[in-house]
């Protein structure tokens, strides 16, 4: 029997690209039919849209397909995740539906896969980053905090594009953290990896879902579920402010036994003051953050609600986790 790759893709009010992306899905199946002898999969995940994606992607798509609708938006991390809880591909690959990860570059991982039984993992890594000087020294230093005193490096500039051997997708699956960063996940469950660099094609239709908040927000998720260095920092910072009260308290003290000079009033005390509870109003959010992520994953809600599924095959209906 053929073996399967499984092509995952989450969408969020994807309407504009969905015909465009179905063309590429059905370029990509015969091109892996062709080179690797392949039958593929198409399982694309519904975040929630209201703009009538999945209606859209249901009527253009064919051969062997399904769609799971979720019951709401509950983030690109989770439909990643319910993509491969119905995943039962030999291989399987991870893409975005707005034609940003082209089929030349999926063809390429999954040939390096194919053709490297050592290698369990292949991720495309962007070599270019796109934005201000600023941002990208910003990412640089976010990737160097994180990766510190870690037994594992999250790899820089690579997001979900990559394909992986079925195994590695069963792995995954059994890791159910509510507050997901999939960069770290993936990085965290190990297996033999290989990059491939890429450029990102333009986007078919739409506009980024990832706005400046958002990807502040992405960070401090990657922090709090990977890292410690965060507390580590402020920790230090509230040592050496320590240190340097005491030293600004032994030169008053100095300065008054042996020159008489007149303690600072109002101005030193509301320095001080406002330094120090900055420092605290600081590591209180911060731990409030891990606090956060802790009380999260103590309710253990599912990651996601499946609302329904939509299959272009009833008879390859599968039940998760079967």
């Amino acid at each position: 029997m053929a073996e399967r790759l499984d092509v995952i893709a989450p969408f969020f009010n994807e309407a504009e690209s969905a015909i465009a992306f179905v063309g590429l899905l059905d370029r990509l199946e015969a091109a892996v039919a062709e080179r690797f002898g392949m039958t593929v999969r198409k399982i694309l995940v519904d975040d929630g849209s209201h703009d009538g994606s999945a209606e859209t992607f249901a009527a253009a798509l064919s051969g062997s397909w399904e769609i799971v609708r979720l019951s709401r938006n509950f983030g690109k991390e989770a439909a990643v995740l319910a993509g491969l809880d119905h995943s039962r591909g030999d291989l399987v690959l991870i893409m975005d539906s707005d034609l940003q990860h082209s089929m030349d570059i999926s063809l390429k991982m999954i040939g390096e896969l194919v053709d490297n039984p050592e290698i369990d993992v292949v991720f495309a890594q962007n070599d270019r980053r796109e934005g201000s000087w600023r941002r990208s020294q910003l990412a640089r230093l976010f990737y160097k905090l994180i990766n510190s005193s870690q037994r594992f490096d999250i790899p820089e500039n690579a997001g979900d594009f990559r394909v992986m051997r079925g195994a590695v997708a069963r792995a995954l699956t059994r890791v159910r953290d509510k507050r997901r960063f999939n960069k770290g996940l993936f990085a965290w469950a190990g297996f033999r990896q290989k990059a491939v660099l890429y450029s990102p094609e333009s986007r078919a239709g739409g506009t980024s879902k990832w706005s400046r908040f958002n990807l502040i927000a992405f960070s401090i998720e990657g922090f709090t579920s990977f890292s410690v260095i965060p507390l580590r920092i402020i920790s230090l910072i509230g040592l050496l402010a320590a240190f340097a009260g005491l030293a600004y308290g032994v030169k008053v003290v100095f300065e008054v036994l042996f020159f008489g000079i007149a303690v600072p009033g109002y101005p030193s005390i509301m320095v001080a003051v406002v330094l120090l509870g900055g420092l605290n109003l600081a590591l209180l959010g911060l731990i409030g953050e891990y606090v956060w992520v802790t009380l999260s994953e103590s309710k253990d809600r599912p990651v996601y609600i499946v609302r329904d599924v939509l299959y272009g095959n009833a008879a390859e209906q599968v039940t998760p986790g079967k």
